[in-house]
């Protein structure tokens, strides 16, 4: 039953956030160019998902993890020392796409010089990068996919503690992962010129979740004593992706309905995993 609940939450977090980002960018919601509603359906998507990261961080995966035999000490160790790593991780990927985009910018200095004011209104379309050339595309792909790889095991470390926990994190990644997939698709769309084969692609790297999920739940299962230490890297991984990552996309001056619209949507994305797992709690 729990391998079960794990392939089909993985299933609807890795490949079901990609359709739901795609149909959201059928919808006129965020395009490639940021304007108007498109920007502001983005921005929502983003309050969204970080109020869910966070609610199932804090109200979730840390309590089940502390309320274990695994003593506060290792555990606030354990905390630390993966807020650390998914912050040097951040800055290697930064370095990479910035190391990355210099060689490109000097072998193609002198080619498309009609394009570049569109080059620079597609450039901030992901984590501020320029849009990739068709390597960099598959580039963007094989770190989709190990991300997507790694919230598979994050997923099943989750579900293997308590089926309730697992659901409520499928929730959290599937609501973190629609406005990062929606930017992977706006990227993909620049070199492939296909929304269908935009779709595939990340698609394909959506796919990664579920193994991860098989890997995570043949793991914890064999190291039982390791799933607290296993929960607080999730939750330390939601808390670092929502402050570190989402949040920071959303802080700008704002007008005050612009902000509270903004709170709002914070709000819903902890409301949503607080009655998912409420519910759920209540069918078992």
């Amino acid at each position: 039953m729990t391998v079960i609940s794990i392939l089909l939450a993985t299933l609807a977090a890795g490949i079901g956030s990609v359709w739901l980002a795609a149909a959201l960018m059928g919808l006129g919601m965020p395009g490639p160019s940021g304007a108007g509603a498109g920007r502001a359906g983005a921005e929502h998507l983003l309050s969204l998902a970080a109020g869910a990261l966070l609610a199932t961080a804090f109200m979730h995966l840390l309590p089940e993890a502390f309320e274990s035999a695994a003593g506060p000490k290792p555990l606030f160790a354990t905390l630390l020392v993966s807020v650390v790593f998914f912050f040097l991780l951040d800055k290697a990927e930064l370095w990479h796409h910035g190391h990355e985009h210099h060689h490109g910018e000097h072998a193609h200095h002198h080619a498309h010089e009609e394009q570049a004011h569109e080059h620079h209104e597609h450039e901030h379309v992901r984590h501020g990068h320029a849009a990739p050339s068709r390597a960099g595309a598959w580039a963007v792909l094989a770190g989709d996919s190990v991300h997507c790889f790694g919230d598979g095991v994050l997923i099943a470390s989750a579900f293997v503690a308590d089926l309730r926990l697992g659901l409520v994190a499928a929730v959290a990644v599937l609501a973190h992962e629609v406005p990062h997939h929606i930017g992977d698709l706006a990227v993909l769309r620049q070199t492939s010129g296909s929304r269908r084969a935009a779709v595939a692609k990340v698609s394909l790297a959506g796919a990664v979740t579920p193994l991860g999920g098989l890997v995570g739940w043949w793991l914890v299962e064999r190291l039982q004593s390791l799933l607290p230490f296993l929960l607080v890297v999730a939750a330390s991984s939601f808390v670092y992706v929502a402050l570190a990552d989402l949040i920071p996309q959303l802080q700008k001056r704002l007008g005050g309905r612009d902000t509270f619209v903004q709170v709002l949507w914070l709000g819903l994305g902890i409301l949503l995993v607080a009655v998912v797992g409420q519910l759920f709690h209540g069918a078992h």
